[in-house]
C-alpha cells in the first residue's frame, strides 16, 4: 500500500520536485541492491556460470543505466508503458504469416516498431511516415537521426512535408 502511494505521488510531482522525491526515497534502496548484489559476488560457491551470477552480473553491468531514473525526472522509473505498446508486436505474428517472405515479415515488424515508437513520443504516425519517406532523399545521412520519431517531433513536427492528396476531400 505504501509504495502505491509514493507511485500515485509521483505521477503528480513535476520536475525538480519529482527528482527530490526520488532522491530521497528511491535512491537509498537503489544503493542497498546494488551493496546487496556486490556481496553476493564475495561469497564463495558459485560459478560464473550459474544463473543467479549470471542475472546479478547483469543487473550490475547496467547500473549507470538503471539509475538514471534517479538524476533525469523525465525517465521514467520502468518500462512498463514501453513493452505495453510493444506488445502489438508479437500479437500480430499470427498476422504475419500472410507476409508472403521472412524479409515482408521483418520489414512488418519494422514498421509496427516505427508506428509504436510515434504513439509513445505523440506523433502521428501517418503524417510522420508520409514526411520522412518523402525527406530521407534529401536529408544528409550524418544526420539520419534527426529522422527518428523522437526528434523528428523537435525538428520538423511544425512543419511536415504533405502527400499530394492531402487537403483534399475524400
Amino acid at each position: 500500500m505504501r509504495s502505491e502511494i509514493g507511485v500515485i505521488l509521483t505521477h503528480h510531482l513535476v520536475d525538480d520536485d519529482k527528482q527530490l522525491y526520488r532522491l530521497t526515497h528511491s535512491k537509498p534502496k537503489v544503493e542497498v541492491f546494488f551493496d546487496w548484489i556486490e556481496r553476493q559476488f564475495e561469497h564463495q560457491g558459485f560459478t560464473p556460470t550459474n544463473p543467479f551470477i549470471k542475472a546479478l552480473s547483469y543487473a550490475r553491468k547496467r547500473q549507470l543505466g538503471l539509475e538514471v531514473f534517479l538524476t533525469d525526472s523525465d525517465v521514467p522509473m520502468d518500462t512498463n508503458h514501453i513493452e505495453r505498446a510493444l506488445r502489438v508486436i508479437p500479437m500480430g505474428s499470427r498476422s504475419w504469416l500472410f507476409c508472403w517472405t521472412e524479409l515482408g515479415a521483418r520489414d512488418v515488424g519494422i514498421i509496427q516498431s516505427l508506428i509504436v515508437t510515434c504513439r509513445l513520443h505523440g506523433v502521428d504516425p501517418y503524417t510522420y511516415l508520409v514526411d520522412v519517406l518523402q525527406r530521407v532523399a534529401q536529408h544528409p545521412a550524418s544526420r539520419v537521426a534527426e529522422l527518428t520519431p523522437r526528434l523528428w517531433k523537435q525538428h520538423f513536427a511544425d512543419n511536415p512535408l504533405r502527400s499530394d492528396l492531402h487537403g483534399l476531400p475524400n
